[in-house]
């Protein structure tokens, strides 16, 4: 039996080596990819919840900024400006969430992470004073669920959510089947 590089004319083997060294390459670059947009909250829940929050903004654009307006005390002008200043949705809402659970004004918090937001919404938030696991911070998490509601958005609760909102958004069962509860 031949081994497989007799087979392989001389002139041919070169190639076959970039040819494999360029599919190595891009196999390593599929494995990790490049980050994206992260708001890196210190709860995983929160951030994909926002990530779903940049797309229901994206898309449905003044339904998302009256939200904030009816629901989160955010002046009209203030949410319209910072999404055309290129904020994500996920980063307004989050913003103004977080505003309301300490009891400041949403602009404050904008300005806050404007300031500095290098390490992400748990960084901007441990200098507000809020932080996973403490009250406030499970008061803005129980507001994803009435803002689903409203949306007729489907959300499936972290366990941790699920007991502080019974009832709400979808349990591991119904995630699974797709039955919404309430």
């Amino acid at each position: 039996m031949k081994p497989i590089s007799s087979l392989v004319p001389s002139m041919l083997r070169p190639a076959a080596f970039a040819l494999a060294a360029v599919l190595f390459s891009l196999q390593a670059f599929a494995v990790d990819p490049p980050k994206g947009w992260e708001p890196r909250t210190g709860d995983a829940w929160v951030d994909r919840q926002l990530e779903d929050v940049n797309r229901y903004g994206d898309r449905y654009r003044e339904a998302f900024v009256d939200e904030l307006v009816r629901y989160q005390s955010t002046p009209r002008e203030l949410a319209e400006e910072t999404l055309a200043q290129g904020w994500k949705p996920g980063d307004l809402y989050y913003a103004c969430a977080m505003a309301q659970s300490i009891g400041q004004p949403c602009r404050n918090v904008v300005a806050e992470w404007n300031r500095d937001h290098e390490q992400g919404w748990l960084d901007v938030g441990k200098r507000l004073g809020i932080a996973p696991g403490s009250a406030q911070f499970g008061e803005l998490k129980r507001g994803f669920a009435a803002s689903y509601e409203r949306w007729a958005r489907p959300l499936t609760l972290d366990a941790e959510s699920r007991k502080a909102s019974p009832g709400r958004g979808k349990t591991d069962a119904s995630a699974k089947g797709g039955r919404r509860t309430r």
